[in-house]
């Protein structure tokens, strides 16, 4: 039964995180917590073993995720480098201070992390808008989607500094780090949502590898439950990222925000 529900947990939250170019986290550790707290079955599921899995998971999730955006040709692999160099160090030292966090305040931070971001994503508007002129037109990235071309333009350092606190959040939370990094890319860099997505998941693959390394050192993998969880989000990434791709933007996210204010509101009540 515990396996039964380990499989369904996996394709569900990477089938979710695929969609919106999460990683999966956001479903994920929030249900084992939920488990752990309420199942005696699910006792091993401490908040570190649960962080350390689910970035272990995600490795999978974002790995056929990526396959998939890259045959469309939507994953922007110049900006994926240049947030994967900031956000590497980041994942390893938030793994790193994810050790010296209890259950309790755990739930309390997790929570108020998912309704801070919550919040966020329903404050801004989209973005996804033409850049007419610049100054540095030669630096203007180009992509066509459905028929209308975008353009944007990225700036290093600040790709590189978000990707760095976004790595911390990462290793310390267990998510993937596409919370904050998507609508960054929207907003800030003004990047086409479904651009922003797949090049969120190939992002993710990587901060997934350095992040459960540090907690595979640790000890906070369960290797029993996590090769169960890995077809699952196998399955789940390929057929989120697919559907990604078939649904309007507005449509993912307010699916999205939905979701996160109900897992913020729950996770910090159980934390008090």
């Amino acid at each position: 039964m515990v396996y039964i529900i380990c499989l369904l947990i996996g394709i569900m939250s990477a089938f979710i995180g695929s969609l919106m170019g999460l990683g999966g986290g956001i479903i994920f550790i929030p249900s084992l917590l939920f488990l752990y707290y309420y199942s005696d079955l699910f006792s091993w599921a401490t908040p570190q073993v649960i962080v350390g899995t689910s970035l272990f998971v995600m490795i999978f999730t974002a790995l056929s995720s990526t396959v998939s955006y890259w045959k469309k040709g939507r994953v922007d692999y110049k900006t994926g480098f240049v947030v994967i160099f900031g956000c590497i160090p980041g994942g390893v030292f938030g793994s790193w201070l994810n050790e010296f966090i209890s259950a309790e305040q755990f739930s309390i931070f997790f929570g108020g992390l998912i309704l801070v971001l919550s919040l966020f994503m329903i404050v801004y508007r989209n973005a996804n808008i033409h850049l007419k002129t610049t100054k540095h037109k030669q630096k203007m990235r180009t992509v066509t989607l459905g028929g209308k071309i975008y353009e944007y333009q990225i700036s290093v350092f600040k790709a590189i500094l978000i990707a760095f606190c976004v790595g911390i959040l990462s290793g310390l939370f267990g998510i993937g780090g596409g919370l904050l990094m998507v609508p960054t890319m929207i907003l800030l860099f003004r990047m086409p949502a479904h651009i922003a997505t797949a090049t969120s998941m190939f992002m993710i693959l990587f901060l997934s590898i350095a992040s459960s390394s540090t907690h595979i050192l640790l000890g906070h993998v369960n290797w029993e439950y996590a090769l169960i969880f890995v077809p699952g989000a196998w399955i789940g990434g390929t057929l989120g990222s697919k559907i990604n791709q078939m649904l309007k933007s507005q449509t993912i996210e307010w699916i999205f925000k939905i979701i996160l204010v109900m897992m913020g509101i729950r996770l910090m009540i159980e934390g008090f």
